[in-house]
């Protein structure tokens, strides 16, 4: 039963997520304490789901794209251009507290993000270009596009049905928490319940072959790189909405190599094929944790990236089994050196 239990691919995050949470406990005895205040829960742990919510949304994306053996680079800048879009359409309105106003700065978001993920998509499927140059092309120049949109600056806007968004509550918990859980439970029923994710790790597990079977991998692919890039734009309208702001040069900064973190931790290969939508949530629960983390013990923020660099390294050593492996070997060699020696003799 013990065997079965390390070799599932949830066991080793879980570890990992578990000492860390016993970590902030041991460090800080109030830190799985929840206060309820006017009707909402407030606490450590509520913050890692909220604050982690972006990052959850953008590695559910970046998991169906690894899965087919790609990469997006991308990510990040679609989260700036998403929520500089929203704030500067707000900004501009008559009257910025304005209902219809805010939905209109939602559909011309999401819009853009899916043309992005098209445009993405279409490099990769169609034009041919290996995913990570087709899609640095937009991680360089999504990020000037954002600034762009912004003129540079920080853009504040004042209504509070976007600002719901990120920083409102439902049933007493943040509504980040229920947009995730809305994402993650489409993403698995269609990968989970239907054909498409039988495609999507035929297509990552060999192309060519996945074509010649009648699969049509170009619309396999083009498919998640837009589904990547909804979910990018959806983070971007959470981190905007959460602050009332907009800020092209800084939002989503370094949110690619997060997301691909978190998919690697959780277990999905980055060569392709099967992959982990729940192994890729503990993933980015982990890096949230290791953030609040560093914050919480007062790590100086010069050697933050540092810090948070070698933890993850850790953890992913500890994930490999052939790591392991050679770890229990060199033990048992100096363990048991005489052993070694007989055994080698007799054969």
């Amino acid at each position: 039963m013990a065997g079965k239990m390390r070799k599932h691919h949830l066991f080793w995050p879980l570890c990992m997520l578990g000492l860390l949470l016993i970590f902030n406990l041991l460090y800080s005895p109030d830190f799985f304490s929840l206060v309820m205040r006017e009707g909402n829960l407030y606490g450590s742990l509520i913050d890692i789901l909220n604050f982690g919510a972006p990052l959850i949304l953008v590695s559910i994306g970046m998991t169906l794209v690894i899965a087919t053996g790609g990469i997006d680079l991308s990510v990040g800048s679609i989260v700036a251009i998403s929520g500089a879009v929203a704030c500067m359409s707000i900004s501009r309105g008559v009257d910025q507290s304005s209902f219809g106003l805010m939905l209109g700065a939602l559909g011309l978001s999401i819009g853009l993000s899916l043309i992005l993920g098209i445009w993405n998509g279409a490099l990769v499927s169609v034009a041919r270009i290996q995913p990570i140059i087709a899609t640095l092309i937009l991680m360089v120049a999504g990020r000037g596009i954002a600034q762009l949109i912004t003129s540079g600056q920080i853009i504040t806007v004042s209504n509070a049905n976007y600002a719901y968004i990120g920083a409102g509550s439902l049933a007493a918990l943040p509504f980040s928490i229920f947009i995730v859980l809305t994402v993650l439970l489409v993403a698995s029923l269609l990968t989970r319940k239907t054909a498409l994710g039988l495609f999507i790790e035929s297509v990552g597990s060999n192309a060519s072959a996945s074509q010649l079977a009648g699969i049509r991998s170009k619309t396999v692919i083009l498919t998640v790189y837009v589904f990547c890039g909804l979910c990018a734009g959806i983070a971007g309208l959470i981190l905007s909405s959460n602050v009332s702001s907009a800020d092209g040069n800084n939002a989503g900064l370094w949110y690619e190599l997060d997301a691909i973190l978190a998919v690697v931790i959780g277990g999905t290969s980055l060569n392709g094929g099967r992959f982990y939508l729940m192994g890729t949530v503990v993933g980015a629960l982990i890096i949230q944790t290791l953030t609040t983390t560093i914050y919480m013990i007062g790590v100086p923020p010069e050697i933050t990236l540092v810090v948070k660099a070698f933890v993850v390294l850790a953890v992913c050593l500890i994930q490999s089994d052939s790591f392991r492996k050679s770890i229990v070997i060199r033990w048992k060699k100096r363990k048991f050196p005489a052993e070694q020696g007989v055994n080698r003799h007799v054969s």
